[in-house]
């Protein structure tokens, strides 16, 4: 089957046999941020943006993506550089093995304006990380998403 979608910001076309999953795909088209450590939604390695929302790519189907617009950390690096350092000034860098997981699940946070402990809380379940303690990275998380309302302050 043939599908066309927008990846980062490109449109792509491309062959796909109907049991391709959408981490499959972006591998292939070289979005080697998008990793894969379970296959079973439990460790958000694969999280990507589909239509501005978090998906696992891991089990969602290619098929689904036609139409849609894909949006792996190659596409964000910018914003994924700013929250870089939010985690550096909070001293929860990691192995990087996990982060683009966990930036694309912040990027669409901050689309959906989660900025509540509970709602980050509940929005990172998935994340796995072996790394660090979590209190690192929700301070940081909470600081990059409230950014906006600091500056309305100066």
């Amino acid at each position: 089957m043939e599908i066309e979608f927008t990846l980062n910001g490109k449109m792509t076309y491309e062959e796909i046999a109907d049991d391709t999953t959408l981490f499959h795909l972006l591998r292939r088209k070289g979005c080697y941020s998008v990793k894969c450590g379970c296959e079973t939604e439990n460790c958000g390695l694969c999280t990507v943006l589909v239509n501005g929302k978090s998906r696992l790519s891991c089990s969602f189907l290619a098929a689904r993506a036609n139409g849609c617009d894909v949006v792996t950390l190659e596409g964000v690096e910018k914003e994924a550089k700013l929250f870089g350092s939010y985690l550096a000034a909070e001293g929860a860098e990691q192995c990087g093995f996990c982060s683009p997981g966990l930036i694309m699940n912040v990027l669409a946070m901050e689309r959906e304006e989660i900025l509540d402990d509970e709602g980050i809380k509940e929005y990172l379940a998935g994340n796995l990380c072996r790394c660090s303690g979590y209190m690192g990275q929700l301070r940081a998380i909470k600081n990059y998403l409230s950014r906006g309302e600091k500056r309305d302050e100066l």
